[in-house]
């Protein structure tokens, strides 16, 4: 499960083209870039189950972003 998940647009402005990410999980803290198109970019170390940690990011993000 994720912890403390959060987002942010990555401009200023607030539109597209995407946002940053930062949370939890196993105890060490992971962030990357959640592109329009559902593309997860990491921008540090890869979370270990990366296909499972990217299935609870893109239902976050449908939830929070596209609701």
């Amino acid at each position: 499960m994720l912890q403390h998940f959060s987002y942010k647009p990555m401009y200023d402005n607030q539109q597209l083209p995407g946002w940053t990410f930062a949370f939890f999980f196993r105890n060490a803290r992971y962030t990357g870039e959640y592109s329009p198109d559902g593309t997860i970019t990491w921008t540090g170390e890869t979370p270990p189950e990366e296909q499972n940690v990217q299935n609870m990011i893109h239902e976050l993000m449908t939830f929070h972003v596209y609701d």
